[in-house]
């Protein structure tokens, strides 16, 4: 038996943003002038596919084919092989391989990587044929956003329980009811997923009420760069069964049951997916990677999950001045839902799943505070979706209600036998209408009050222990009321991050600048525990304008993923204040 290695991942060619512009349409050679490796990029408007520069054959140098009219093949240079880069295959020798291609990724400043993945298809080690699956062997119950109970023979596994509370401080509320059984169903698991860190994923509210009946649960996360639980002893959640995996190796639950993690291509310090198998029946969850295992993923698998909703994020809707009008927002909204949209359909077309599930994404901004966020943050309609999915392929589609579960062994045997999901009882209520926003809102409102801000000196802690400078950026920090209006008494203040100080007036040098109104609550709770800035930011708090109208991702990417594990010593700051 093929003993499984940790999948890794390894940058081999990097274009900068000017050199990603530069590429021509069609074919491009690249050299990395450090390794001396050669590449091949193929350009086809915004689609760019690559590969190493060396022939399956006998590994000799591709050149320009003369002979191409269609400028889409290359050719090589021992034994006249050609190879088709636009689909990378060869046509010469015909029907005889593909060529391995490499994953593209665009960086958020729009530079280019060529990335490798080894092994690239970790779901091919140990292959296993689909067996028998009597009915009701495999079921998949839906519980809300992105929480799926799947009882597999005599297992029951749980994806992300986000089930009570807010996630993203108070931005993000739960748009369905989940069933009434919820805590009950965790309790009864026997393995929980949790893909990633974010709070709609890894809501600490769920997971206290789970360890408190149980806190020796088995869970499950990937070994990503940031751990995923690394804020678990300032939550206070008691559970003692946590279990980091490595990337793209088979984790054996019984004889039957095996599941695998993959990191995602965009994301792979904090996001990842999964595969689980079942008597060799694959389900595929891709939660929220961006190109979850750097696109490269298995076909035809029984059933696949993604997102599809988009809008989780603080761009454009938190943003103003300059073009960032009402318009503007509305026009990039609707343009960037429709491209989700068409790439998630390709997706599944590409993959061609046997049944395509469209969630993680039902949220809502409940809070009567946030209902412009509400109006303007239109999100993509799952049904669109799937009607777009039919369109273009054969696979079956289902939009989950809470409650609903899908048989998978009916599914795939006949999808129209009116037993393979069964709907939520008549009556059962589907959205819900109210929140218990007020325990959520004194947690965050307690830190308003702390001994820490009585103390202007706190700036300069807390920016110091988030370690981020020699960049040149000015920010201005505003702490604001619910209406982003200046708070009374609140701190108002800049921060340079080229020397990292605190000055009183913008410096006189050319520099960027980013105006952040927050609101006092949040910004306080988020300072005071050490938070990532992702509760600000893609929980709808902060109101932003900046100088110019460029993406600063080295800062952005700073506060919300590379802060300090721990937080800051402010035990030690007010001994010090004292």
């Amino acid at each position: 038996m093929e003993q499984s290695i940790e999948q890794t991942t390894e940058v081999l060619l990097c274009l900068s943003p000017g050199e990603a512009a530069d590429l021509k349409e069609g074919i491009n050679f690249l050299r990395n002038k450090k390794t001396g490796k050669d590449f091949i990029l193929y350009k086809n408007k915004n689609r760019v596919r690559a590969c190493k520069n060396v022939c399956k054959h006998q590994g000799g140098l591709f050149i320009k084919d003369i002979e191409d009219l269609d400028g889409r093949s290359v050719r090589c240079t021992k034994h006249n092989w050609r190879l088709d880069v636009s689909t990378m295959k060869y046509v010469n020798p015909p029907g005889s391989f593909c060529q391995d291609e490499l994953v593209v990724e665009m960086d958020e400043e729009n530079g280019l990587l060529l990335l490798e993945l080894n092994p690239p298809n970790p779901w091919d080690s140990e292959p296993r044929s689909p067996e028998h699956l009597a009915f009701g062997e495999v079921q998949i119950t839906y519980l809300t956003h992105a929480c799926m109970d799947l009882k597999l023979g005599d297992k029951r596994m749980v994806f992300d329980p986000w089930l009570t509370g807010p996630a993203f401080a108070r931005g993000w509320w739960l748009l369905h009811e989940p069933p009434s059984d919820w805590l009950e169903r965790l309790c009864q698991a026997d393995l929980i997923y949790i893909s990633h860190m974010h709070s709609d994923h890894l809501s600490y509210p769920t997971l206290k009420e789970l360890a408190a009946r149980r806190p020796d649960i088995p869970i499950y996360v990937g070994n990503t760069e940031r751990p995923v639980f690394w804020n678990l002893n300032q939550s206070g959640v008691q559970l003692t069964n946590i279990n980091i995996v490595p990337f793209g190796i088979w984790q054996q639950v019984d004889k039957n049951l095996r599941f695998m993690i993959l990191m995602d291509g965009v994301h792979p310090e904090m996001d990842t997916c999964i595969i689980v198998e079942y008597k060799g029946h694959k389900i595929l969850n891709t939660v929220d990677c961006t190109r979850p295992n750097g696109g490269r993923l298995p076909e035809k698998v029984a059933l696949m999950m993604s997102d599809f909703a988009g809008g989780a994020s603080g761009f454009p809707m938190t943003f103003s001045g300059g073009k960032f009008t009402e318009e503007w927002k509305a026009q990039f909204i609707k343009a960037e839902r429709k491209k989700l949209l068409n790439y998630k359909a390709r997706l599944v077309k590409d993959l061609q799943p046997r049944i395509y599930c469209p969630f993680a994404g039902y949220f809502v901004e409940s809070h009567p505070s946030d209902k412009y966020i509400k109006e303007t943050n239109i999100k993509n309609d799952p049904n669109e979706l799937n009607s777009l999915i039919k369109k273009n392929s054969d696979v079956v589609t289902w939009t989950p209600r809470p409650g609903a579960t899908l048989d998978l062994s009916r599914m795939l045997k006949d999808p129209t036998d009116s037993k393979g999901i069964i709907e939520p009882p008549e009556g059962t209520k589907i959205y819900k209408d109210s929140w218990d926003f007020e325990p959520y809102l004194n947690i965050l409102n307690a830190a308003v009050g702390d001994e820490i801000f009585l103390h202007s000196s706190w700036i300069k802690e807390y920016f110091t222990w988030a370690g981020f400078k020699d960049y040149n950026l000015v920010v201005r920090m505003i702490e604001t009321d619910e209406d982003f209006s200046p708070f009374p008494g609140g701190y108002d203040y800049l921060v340079d991050f080229l020397d990292l100080s605190f000055p009183k007036e913008r410096p006189s040098r050319e520099h960027p600048y980013e105006e952040i109104r927050s609101r006092v609550d949040v910004i306080r709770h988020v300072v005071k525990n050490g938070l990532l800035w992702d509760d600000l930011y893609i929980g709808f708090q902060t109101r932003l304008q900046r100088s110019p109208d460029i993406y600063h991702h080295l800062f952005w990417n700073h506060f919300q993923i590379k802060l300090p594990l721990t937080p800051p010593n402010w035990r030690s700051f007010l001994m010090h204040c004292g």
